[in-house]
């Protein structure tokens, strides 16, 4: 009785091993869709664009495009998502510019024209190189930088805000943490697993101290509202919110008109 228990163990934590070896190298894939062709760049959007290729500390090529707006201070940060590159980005570049803001976008490694492979911290060292062109070619002022994330995006704009300064922080349609994430969508496996990857927005945000505005919708079929909300809670003030309508990957479009409005009044303000 006592070996059948045993091998029954022995076993059991067999198949664990497996499955954890099997799910973290299966992990890339379930998170990241990085797609290498740019279906487009600014110039087909009717915007002026330079095209910006940076070397991180890790020596890898990151690209980016700047989008110079006239006679402005001000520059967006802009981080997109977990799908596709900044190619399909095209309407949040023309709603930022319009608003007369310099934009600065960039594809994390592995995305786009960017090289390298895509990890957490990779993605953070990116973030941050952007970031150091931004003040140390551009000549912007760090209280002249916003840093604006979306889905995916809000982790690596969150976690770069805790160790740089600037003016504000727009985190749209982010999640708290991949364990919340997949506590939700898988909870048995989440619970079994190694999970490789963090993004904690939720345990970082509270080093940040610049304003904050958060954005997400009820509707979000992808990222769970509640999440959005724990990211909130867990922030210092000042902080605002305001609540999207439709779905992930096109809220910021249902109600332009409000958007912009309350993109322009936070800036502003």
């Amino acid at each position: 009785m006592k070996k059948s228990l045993t091998r029954i163990l022995f076993f059991g934590l067999f198949i664990l091993f497996l499955s954890n070896v099997l799910f973290y190298f299966l992990q890339p894939g379930m998170i990241f869709f990085p797609i290498a062709e740019l279906k487009a760049t600014p110039k087909n959007w009717g915007l002026v664009y330079e095209d910006v290729s940076l070397t991180t500390s890790d020596n890898i090529m990151v690209n980016g495009w700047y989008l110079p707006a006239t006679k402005s201070k001000q520059v967006v940060l802009f981080f997109h998502g977990n799908g596709g590159n900044m190619s399909h980005r095209g309407e949040s570049l023309k709603i930022f510019n319009s608003l007369g803001l310099n934009v600065f976008i960039i594809d994390y490694r592995g995305y786009g024209k960017s090289e390298g492979s895509m990890s957490e911290q990779g993605f953070y060292l990116d973030a941050f190189t952007a970031w150091q062109y931004l003040v140390n070619k551009r000549g912007f002022k760090p209280q002249d930088i916003i840093i604006f994330g979306r889905s995916l995006g809000g982790a690596v704009a969150t976690q770069l805000a805790t160790v740089v300064d600037q003016k504000a922080l727009i985190v749209e349609s982010t999640f708290s943490s991949v364990k919340d994430m997949a506590s939700m969508l898988r909870p048995v496996i989440s619970n079994i697993v190694y999970l490789r990857y963090k993004f904690n927005t939720k345990k970082v945000i509270n080093q940040v101290n610049s304003p904050l505005l958060l954005m997400h919708s009820k509707q979000d079929e992808i990222v769970p509202y509640e999440l959005g909300e724990k990211v909130f809670k867990a922030a210092n003030s000042p902080k605002y919110f305001f609540e999207l309508k439709g779905k992930h990957n096109d809220g910021f479009m249902q109600d332009r008109a409000e958007y912009k409005k309350a993109l322009k009044w936070f800036i502003e303000n």
